[in-house]
């Protein structure tokens, strides 16, 4: 197997293992939250294949200790069985492990990387976001294995809708998921396609990219305003935790696009996870929604409080309508009447894939992109539950929302105008 070839770099101080009786306890604990935390586990998986894998993980715990990581390893490889980007084994905070382990004195793989499915493997950036003299090159080999056998080991245990997400949810971690499988040695020896001898490279220290980004808002969002009376809206996040703050840059955005007279906004949210749906509702639609609208038709929800006076118990699953309209503001001030494009690409998700899902039902603008890498009837609204020994998470969803228009065909989230990337958006919507 390909993780034998390596050894996971051993820390200071050993940490703590846990006891293949300790281990199979959580199993049996991922099993009973699996019955009883999704609001539908037949929405994005096989119920039946699932627990035949809780099984299999049982008989492969073996006889040995176990500790944190290595635990994960064998219990992620669930992940991709469930399905969706809200459902799977984790750690409790990933983000804090790996400030930690940058500031012990740590290091990472020194780029950041784009991951087909196929399991090609090509540099994008230097680690953190900064330009590279590699970038588009093609890894062939890491500290001498095969690059489509490493990016394999890694999609085996990334969580998603299809490979197509878990693809780019890799890209943007995956020197946390090479960490977490093959360790951080503090150097690497890459084979880079075209050349013969490998190239002996440092381990990287900056903080990855996927963490800065989360750190600035100036890295998340911003408006540009291009040729042709175009303007670019970029929102990589609805989860900004400060609300006011997000409200008052769409505002300065649409005031400039007012000042520029731009007939064409591009709103990208091609690195958008998800967050909070009242950004999108309260920054963005009340510019140029034209109608009342709706987030979603019907609702699946496991009832995690409960509402005697609604006849819903902790546990139940219930199903209905949703009811909320919300109304258009046609007396806006800034109002945007041009053409609305939703650039979305195989990372958009959550609240995101909500958003668009709008703007695409109500026609209040034109879905362009990638598509075909998540549902359009999303999960959301995640809560998480701890493995007694291992410490290690299960998160799951609340919710499954079916798209405004009920419509459940395309199961997929499908552009409208289908663009590989701005660029060529850019050049389909300028005049000719």
């Amino acid at each position: 197997m390909v993780l034998s070839a390596f050894a996971v770099q051993a820390a200071a101080t050993a940490p703590p293992t846990f006891t293949p009786e300790q281990l199979r306890a959580d199993v049996a604990a991922l099993a009973t939250a699996l019955r009883d935390m999704p609001p539908d586990l037949a929405h994005t998986t096989d119920p039946k294949k699932v627990m035949e894998a809780l099984g299999d993980l049982e008989r492969q715990i073996g006889t040995k200790p176990l500790d944190r990581d290595a635990a994960w390893r064998l219990f992620a490889t669930l992940n991709p069985l469930l399905g969706d980007g809200h459902l799977f084994v984790g750690f409790v905070d990933w983000r804090a492990e790996a400030r930690t382990h940058l500031a012990s004195g740590g290091v990472f793989l020194p780029f950041e990387v784009t991951a087909s499915p196929e399991g090609e493997l090509r540099i994008a950036q230097a680690l953190g976001g900064a330009a590279s003299d590699l970038a588009g090159t093609r890894i062939e080999s890491i500290n001498g294995v095969d690059a489509r056998a490493v990016t394999a080991a890694l999609l085996a245990r990334v969580h998603g809708d299809t490979p197509n997400f878990r693809a780019a949810l890799l890209s943007r971690r995956f020197w946390l998921y090479y960490w977490k499988v093959f360790g951080a040695p503090a150097d690497f020896d890459f084979g880079f396609a075209g050349t013969t001898m490998a190239r002996h490279i440092d381990g990287g220290s900056t903080l990855p990219a996927v963490l800065a980004d989360e750190d600035s808002f100036e890295r998340q969002f911003r408006v540009e305003l291009k040729p042709n009376r175009t303007a670019v809206l970029t929102v990589s996040s609805f989860a900004w935790g400060d609300k006011a703050q997000f409200l008052a840059f769409t505002r300065d955005a649409f005031e400039k696009m007012r000042s520029a007279g731009t007939k064409n906004l591009i709103i990208d949210v091609r690195a958008n996870g998800g967050g909070n749906d009242e950004m999108w509702i309260e920054g963005i639609l009340p510019y140029f929604a034209n109608k009342p609208y709706r987030w979603a038709s019907h609702y699946r929800k496991r009832v995690v409080v409960a509402d005697p006076a609604r006849h819903e118990a902790v546990g139940d699953i219930v199903d209905g309508e949703v009811e909320t309209w919300i109304p258009p503001q046609p007396d806006n001030p800034l109002r945007f009447t041009g053409k609305v494009y939703v650039l979305v690409g195989s990372a958009t998700y959550s609240s995101a894939v909500v958003f668009s899902n709008v703007v695409q039902d109500f026609g209040f603008g034109t879905v362009a992109g990638v598509g075909n890498s998540v549902r359009a009837a999303t999960t959301g609204g995640t809560r998480r539950t701890t493995l007694p020994n291992s410490g290690l998470i299960l998160v799951t969803p609340r919710f499954v929302l079916t798209r405004p228009s009920g419509k459940e065909v395309p199961k997929l989230l499908r552009p409208d105008l289908p663009v590989r990337d701005l660029t060529q958006l850019l050049e389909a919507i300028a005049p000719h």
